[in-house]
């Protein structure tokens, strides 16, 4: 294997994983230790990683950073199961609806097991098969085609032209990042087109993002903190952030800490701006 081609496994793994150990990757590339250290070094020297003890971690706030599906589901975990238990109330029996990849989503679509009648479509191949498992007759699950992302996202042109040919009463979001600048992000391209392809096919758009989120911007725009007609988020959004959300869109959703037992609290709009949406 050249070492351009064995340093790209590595970055890979790295964006896929968050980090990586030199024991781990020697095992598995049949090299040395000193060659992957070497190989570290390279990498981290064009900031494309950062070396620490044993191993290296992807670059803190890097807009390229994109973990895979298994490691996202470990974070924020009691947050996006709130955040799933909102969102879904949202969700009319018999309705068209589309969900995008992500683990907040995939909490949601567990929980769409129970609603009776729904057309599903999907880029996300863990919602989709959480959904098929399930086996409701009444329930019709559509999973786009595509090239497979880390996060288990189908995306590319093949996605984004079965997209264009339907319609559905809401859409539900998932994305790495929401900043009142850039708006909610990805560190995908492919995805960004896909989501943005999504985002077209519905008359209502639910964003549901956890609170960790805010501020973060990933390399590519999928759509305006205003296109959005509801964000679900959870109670560790911020004061100055909730003000910015709520007159951003027509309705911010702040779902409780699970534990607390609380109703779901709803922010209004801070001016007209938000409410004339």
């Amino acid at each position: 294997m050249l070492a351009r081609q064995r340093q790209g496994l590595i970055l890979s793994r790295v964006r896929e994983d968050g980090g990586v150990r030199v024991v781990d990757l020697a095992r598995d590339l049949g090299v040395s230790d000193m060659t992957v250290r070497r190989d570290l070094e390279l990498l981290h020297n064009q900031g494309l990683i950062e070396k620490v003890h044993g191993g290296a971690t992807a670059v803190p706030g890097s807009a390229l950073f994109e973990p895979g599906f298994a490691a996202k589901s470990s974070l924020q975990e009691p947050e996006k199961e709130a955040i799933a238990d909102a969102a879904v109330a949202l969700v009319a029996p018999g309705t068209a609806i589309g969900i995008s990849a992500g683990t907040t989503t995939y909490a949601l679509a567990r929980r769409l097991i129970d609603v009776p009648g729904l057309t599903i479509v999907t880029n996300s191949v863990p919602v989709a098969d959480v959904l098929h498992r399930a086996g409701r007759s009444d329930q019709t699950i559509i999973l786009t085609g595509g090239v497979r992302t880390p996060s288990d996202a189908l995306v590319g042109p093949f996605a984004v032209a079965a997209l264009r040919t339907i319609h559905l009463d809401q859409v539900f979001m998932g994305v790495h990042g929401m900043d009142v600048r850039s708006g909610f992000t990805t560190p995908n391209v492919l995805e960004a087109d896909t989501d943005r392809a999504l985002v077209a096919a519905g008359r209502r758009l639910v964003v549901v993002a956890d609170s960790s989120k805010w501020g973060v911007i990933g390399i590519s725009s999928i759509a305006r903190l205003d296109e959005a007609d509801t964000i679900v988020t959870d109670a560790g959004l911020s004061p100055e952030a909730r003000a910015i959300a709520a007159d951003a869109v027509r309705e911010l959703l702040i779902a409780p800490d699970r534990s607390a037992r609380r109703s779901l609290e709803a922010v209004p709009p801070m001016s007209g701006v938000g409410s004339a949406r």
